[in-house]
């Protein structure tokens, strides 16, 4: 799963693809199908690839690409991101086993639910990470 060029903001709803830089900051492409193109400064806004995002466990954190690629694994069966709290409780128990429940909020994992939603239909989901830079 190749999801190094994808981008979470934070007060914007959805995906975006890191399509280059400027000096007034990045250029963010949304992943719907308006593909609107914005501007972000990191002095004022938060970025944070989906390869870098974690997810509170019990013991250790969960990084958020194990739990996607545990989510394809099973046949990428996923409940609707409106279901209630207990049937997305539950779902996420299977996919990532020891999270921490008490800090792991029912809206993270609608969330996470909807940006599978949004990953899935790209060739890059399918595709092997490059090797990390060093």
């Amino acid at each position: 799963m190749n999801l190094r060029a994808l981008v979470s903001v934070t007060g914007k709803p959805g995906l975006f693809k890191l399509v280059g830089q400027n000096k007034g900051g990045f250029i963010l492409e949304s992943l719907d199908k308006a593909k609107i193109k914005s501007v972000v400064n990191l002095n004022t806004t938060k970025m944070a690839t989906l390869e870098d995002i974690t997810i509170y466990g019990e013991e250790e954190e969960i990084r958020l690409l194990d739990v996607l690629e545990k989510i394809k694994a099973d046949g990428g069966n996923t409940p609707d991101s409106k279901a209630d709290g207990t049937t997305l409780r539950n779902f996420f128990r299977e996919v990532a086993p020891g999270h921490d429940e008490s800090r792991v909020y029912t809206s993270d994992i609608k969330k996470i639910i909807s940006w599978y939603a949004i990953i899935k239909e790209f060739p890059l989901f399918d595709e092997e990470a490059p090797e990390p830079i060093r």
